[in-house]
């Protein structure tokens, strides 16, 4: 029969050990995910084409909207901590230009994580047409209203009634 002083030391290691790994960080990886190739090695400026690109590394993450002849390739790697925002550990992305006309690769480009920059969004907000509801007009809703014809509504936007 084991006692309770015996088998306190088993259970506090085993209780140490779990909390040691709630804390250990989850590594994840999105995108384009490259095993054995080397884009920057593997594409040949000038020999290669959208077509030998397309067997030797796949289908693009993305191209450009307006030049259709850019392809990007985005492989990156993030690390989470319990209760912590996730953190870009390991950003790559391959950056191949294609010759509009002949579709061969004019230009391979790789970026890292060290050329990406910080970019501070517009925080203004646009505003809405209509009118802010209280809370029972939200809940009441459409009890008692009737639909204009737009010839009508000379008020757009405001209390919406016949009278």
């Amino acid at each position: 029969m084991i006692t309770f002083k015996r088998s306190l030391p088993f259970v506090a290691a085993a209780a140490f050990a779990a909390l040691l790994s709630a804390c250990a960080p989850t590594i994840s990886r999105q995108g384009y995910l490259v095993s054995d190739v080397d884009p920057s090695k593997d594409i040949k400026v000038g020999e290669d084409t959208q077509t030998s690109v397309r067997t030797k590394l796949g289908s693009p993450s993305l191209t450009a909207s307006f030049e259709p002849g850019i392809w990007y390739y985005v492989d990156q790697t993030s690390r989470k901590m319990t209760y912590k925002k996730s953190q870009v550990t390991d950003r790559k992305v391959t950056i191949i230009e294609f010759d509009k006309s002949s579709q061969i690769v004019k230009e391979v480009k790789t970026l890292t994580l060290a050329d990406g920059r910080a970019i501070d969004f517009n925080q203004a907000k646009t505003p809405t047409r209509g009118r802010e509801l209280t809370a029972l007009e939200q809940i009441l809703g459409n009890v008692g209203r009737q639909t204009l014809t737009n010839e009508e509504d000379t008020n757009p936007g405001g209390q919406r009634r016949r009278e």
